[in-house]
């Protein structure tokens, strides 16, 4: 079965830009705030911030940890340099290393979800001194599988790319201009020697997101999808991936115990009052 994920560049381009602007000054800012990784993701929603308020108006933050790969702060810096903007570098070694060390056996998810927790901090905090909204850089494909940390990478006041699977992210960053050795390298968190996203869920995203986007967009059902030609034991993970991480994607469940409870019945739009 033939499944295609091509989507028009730059009607998706003005889409979000629209977004970006729309969605920061509506909340009454007019700047924002990013975690530039030097990854294809946030390469995008930087280009994508840049061009909608002002490059300017858009700080990039690298985070790097001691043993983060040298590619990682190049790579930001040549985003920088092309779309300029200020920046700000803030090494997380001394602010996790202490909590690290507590136990020394830490397993690494352990230690890499301290750190993505430790970078938003940081975003967070430069977001209350540049006066700007932090723009998250979490594709569909990560959402959907639950490969993120709550309160670190899915962290942030607006996500312009959350509805595009990382092979359509891939397509857009060739019509923004980001450089080919960003979009071309293995994707990966960095955070550990060789980890590779890939590496941790065991398929690429390229055969994941057509098996994403007939149980998601297409509400096949997995018995369906086996039937098209995908492997039943690879439908299996995935969609228990889905369910499974469901928790992630929700804001945490409130007991009920008035007649307006936040959340089930106080449920003004977004933009109530504005």
């Amino acid at each position: 079965m033939e499944i295609n994920l091509s989507i028009d560049p730059e009607l998706v381009r003005k889409i979000l830009m629209k977004f970006i602007h729309s969605e920061i000054t509506r909340a009454g800012f007019s700047r924002a705030v990013i975690n530039l990784s030097g990854g294809i993701d946030s390469a995008v929603s930087f280009v994508l911030a840049a061009e909608a308020l002002g490059p300017q108006n858009v700080l990039a933050i690298r985070l790097p940890y001691k043993s983060s790969s040298a590619n990682s702060l190049e790579h930001a810096q040549v985003l920088i340099d092309l779309f300029g903007g200020p920046s700000v570098t803030i090494s997380i070694t001394e602010m996790t290393d202490p909590l690290i060390a507590l136990e020394p056996g830490m397993s690494e998810i352990r230690k890499g979800n301290i750190m993505a927790r430790a970078r938003m901090i940081v975003a967070y905090d430069q977001s209350e001194a540049f006066k700007g909204l932090v723009v998250g850089t979490g594709n569909k494909t990560e959402i959907l599988l639950g490969y993120t940390t709550l309160f670190g990478d899915s962290a942030c006041a607006i996500n312009p790319i959350g509805d595009l699977y990382k092979t359509q992210v891939r397509q857009l960053a060739r019509a923004l201009g980001i450089p080919e050795i960003i979009i071309s390298k293995p994707p990966s968190a960095d955070l550990w020697a060789g980890q590779t996203d890939e590496g941790e869920l065991g398929y690429s995203y390229e055969e994941v997101d057509k098996l994403l986007y007939l149980l998601i967009d297409q509400r096949y059902r997995p018995e369906e999808c086996v039937e098209t030609g995908f492997d039943e034991i690879f439908v299996r993970q995935v969609f228990e991936r889905i369910r499974k991480y469901q928790f992630k994607r929700v804001p945490p469940p409130i007991a009920k115990l008035s007649s307006r409870t936040v959340g089930y019945d106080f449920l003004y739009l977004r933009d109530w009052g504005t």
